[in-house]
């Protein structure tokens, strides 16, 4: 029988990024990061801001410099989400950006420098009780390690990954998650498979370098897609060519059409025919760009002719049936006595989307405030 809720997540530990718990069992996290200059203090705090406003739960901002991290210094300070720095190679920008108050490093230990210095940024985020993700990509692999398996190969990326937590395992720092990104979905795939069984960290996934805004979304889909339907993933980033706020859109797609987490409007669509008693396509897109501030979740469907149209209004929270003049109106599945004008649909539709948007979220604050009693 279809199950919504058969995938049986991967067993994993707990960390926290700032307040928002990742691993054993916690919603899954989606992730975005900044692509302005680090430096540019108000460039960098606007577009985290406008990443806040479409949901994202955690964001990476690149510190390649000691003047980056006293940039993020200041950005931290402005923004609510909890923020991940990006480090390479320079274990002083990891000291110094620990010290601000970040919320997580994403560094490899094993490019930071010697023993010492790997020891001293250990200390540092062990005291301040702040994790690390240990990020191994394809496109940076030890030359050791090019060398012995003379291309990219699953087992590459694993065995790349598994010297970075040996460092961190004998130093006795267990708080951490972990990525192992390539560029191709099946590689990626792979490798998350063999490293699922080998710890027992958070995992972080993605497709790196993914792409366009077009290509890297189905490549993303993909891939993560596979994963997540075999419980392996506790965060995630769709990694794009394209504005941040796409990728979190996108991320959150992704879960909301595994039914692993909801968050915004599920638009049902035909692609539309010459049956079609009204302009299905413009008033989707349409209804999207209008309706991208609504985070409740719910299920609409518009369908433009009557063949598939009542089917996919009774399972909706929303529903328009195509008909000539004035189409049929579903809410809660319940056909309504009342029909929407095919001329003036799209603003009646968005005021009765708004409307039900509010008693959901009234129904769930009573709902909330009822249990914490």
């Amino acid at each position: 029988m279809y199950n919504k809720l058969s995938i049986k997540r991967r067993k994993s530990t707990r960390i926290y990024v700032g307040n928002v718990p990742i691993g054993d069992g916690a919603p899954i996290t989606v992730q975005s990061m900044t692509n302005t200059r680090t430096t540019d203090v108000i460039a960098t705090i606007n577009q985290i801001k406008s990443l806040e406003k479409v949901g994202v739960d955690i964001v990476r901002v690149s510190v390649p410099t000691i003047d980056a991290a006293n940039a993020l210094k200041l950005i931290k300070q402005q923004v609510k989400v909890p923020i991940i720095a990006d480090i390479h190679f320079d274990y002083r920008i990891a000291l110094k950006v620990a010290e601000y108050g970040v919320d997580c490093l994403r560094i490899n230990p094993g490019n930071i420098g010697n023993k010492e210095r790997i020891r001293q940024v250990v200390d540092c985020v062990r005291d301040k009780n702040i994790p690390i993700r240990i990020g191994v990509n394809g496109g940076s692999l030890e030359k050791d390690i090019q060398k012995k398996y003379k291309k990219l190969t699953p087992l590459a990326l694993v065995e790349s990954t598994m010297r970075h937590v040996d460092i961190l395992e004998k130093l006795n720092f267990e708080q951490f998650k972990i990525s192992v990104k390539s560029s191709d979905v099946f590689l990626t795939v792979a490798a998350y498979r063999l490293l699922a069984n080998k710890i027992d960290q958070p995992l972080h996934l993605g497709i790196t370098e993914a792409g366009g805004a077009r290509s890297g979304s189905v490549k993303s889909a993909i891939g993560l897609g596979i994963l997540l339907s075999e419980g392996i993933g506790d965060t995630l980033r769709v990694s794009l060519a394209a504005d941040p706020i796409e990728e979190v859109k996108v991320g959150f797609d992704i879960l909301k059409s595994l039914h692993i987490r909801s968050r915004g409007i599920n638009f049902i669509a035909c692609p539309s025919c010459s049956r079609q008693e009204f302009d299905v396509i413009s008033i989707v897109n349409a209804l999207e760009e209008r309706l991208k501030d609504i985070i409740t979740h719910m299920d609409v469907s518009i369908i433009g002719c009557i063949v598939n149209g009542p089917g996919e209004a009774q399972t909706s929270t929303i529903g328009v049936t195509g008909a000539k003049i004035n189409s049929g109106f579903y809410e809660d599945g319940i056909r309504q006595k009342e029909r929407l004008n095919n001329i003036y649909m799209l603003d009646q539709l968005e005021a009765k989307i708004r409307a039900k948007a509010l008693i959901l979220d009234k129904n769930k604050k009573i709902k909330i405030k009822q249990l914490n009693k």
